[in-house]
């Protein structure tokens, strides 16, 4: 009896030992990515620059007459013609002056006339000797003063009727005017009070500044700086849809910024384009040539530097620091860091850490593996069921 109590106390010692004993720990998962090479593709790299867009002519218009301003003939902001009438200033004062030259020429024309006889009375007297020398010669001169108080007194009538001309202000150029400053009723004085403004449409121009190294490159590689295509975005717009050329190059580099100033010339018929507009622009920096290209997400930000994360045959996650061109449809250029055959994350970046295992699995490269895009607004666009 004393036996079988023992073997029933070691066999429940045998248990309670195995029952506290530790569990085996479950397999270790690894977190799971998309890699891939990098996509070789021709490229035609380009240079950014910011810039404004600038009117290729801006007048500043002001009477070149005082008095007082009549009437104002346009609209705020309307588009003018050469020669158009902008404003009216009371042109009276200028018509009777412009009557009185004209009287004075009639006064002038009849005192010429009795000098120009008597000149020859004086003539026939002299042969007669019936005047001296010198009552002839002072006759010879009198006709003499009369033709140049003629001539001053039509120049007289020229001087009233352009004045009278000026009453009328006319725009100066084809364009866009600007607001009036000034309402009828008000004096204005010539050459001094500003009416308003005009500014040409088309073409207009976009005015950047480039570093000096460009400049040098643009100079060795096609030894000529102007006549370059450029494309022009706006703030809003995320296509360079505005077309262009380089028609200017300033002949001095600032020694301060250490930047020279550039322009181009660009069409713009409907005159959507206005002055003082912000842009991008982008100018052709060298011929197409063979790139390796990632997508944009899978560029990762650290800090002060772009690195891509790439695994290697034992499935370690390691990181190459980047240097990155510009995006196309989605794919960055990547100009330096990459070779092609790293074996690129392209999709759960967020999930892989340098140093770190994961299960990698080959996939094919596209600007989007994850699913995740832009839309032609910008906004980001997840397709069916959420990112994959």
């Amino acid at each position: 009896m004393q036996r079988f109590s023992g073997a029933w106390l070691y066999a429940a010692l045998a248990l309670v030992v195995v029952g506290c004993g530790k569990k085996a720990p479950p397999p270790e998962t690894l977190p799971s990515v998309v890699i891939a090479n990098p996509l070789k593709q021709q490229v035609t790299d380009w240079d950014d620059y910011a810039g404004r867009f600038e009117a290729v002519d801006m007048v500043e218009v002001r009477p070149r007459v005082s008095g007082q301003l009549a009437s104002v003939n346009f609209t705020d902001g309307q588009s003018v013609a050469k020669g158009q009438l902008l404003f009216t200033i009371d042109p009276r004062p200028f018509a009777a002056a412009l009557a009185q030259a004209r009287a004075q020429v009639a006064k002038a024309e009849a005192s010429l006339t009795n000098a120009e006889t008597e000149a020859k009375r004086a003539e026939t007297l002299l042969a007669a000797r019936a005047i001296s020398q010198a009552e002839a010669e002072a006759r010879t001169a009198s006709r003499l003063t009369a033709a140049a108080d003629l001539a001053a007194a039509r120049a007289a009538v020229d001087t009233a009727a352009l004045n009278l001309s000026f009453t009328r202000v006319v725009a100066p150029l084809s364009g866009r005017v600007s607001d009036r400053r000034l309402a009828a009723g008000n004096l204005v004085t010539a050459d001094q009070s500003l009416l308003t403004t005009i500014v040409t449409q088309s073409p207009i121009r976009f005015v950047f500044d480039a570093p000096e190294s460009a400049l040098l490159k643009y100079q060795r590689e096609a030894g000529q700086r102007t006549g370059n295509p450029v494309e022009i975005r706006l703030q809003d717009e995320t296509a360079y849809r505005w077309k262009g050329r380089i028609d200017f190059v300033d002949n001095a580099v600032d020694r301060g910024s250490g930047t020279i100033r550039g322009r181009a010339v660009v069409q713009n018929p409907d005159g959507f384009l206005a002055p003082g507009m912000f842009g991008h622009m982008r100018r052709l920096a060298s011929t197409p040539v063979e790139q390796l290209m990632i997508p944009d997400q899978a560029v990762v930000n650290d800090q002060t530097r772009q690195v891509a994360y790439v695994v290697g045959t034992d499935g370690v996650v390691g990181q190459r620091t980047i240097e990155v061109g510009r995006l196309i449809d989605g794919m960055r250029v990547i100009r330096a860091g990459l070779a092609p055959t790293d074996r690129v994350i392209i999709s759960g970046v967020q999930r892989a850490r340098p140093g770190k295992k994961v299960d990698a699995k080959l996939g094919p490269i596209s600007a989007f593996p994850s699913g995740v895009s832009r839309g032609e607004d910008g906004k980001i666009e997840l397709p069916p069921g959420g990112p994959r």
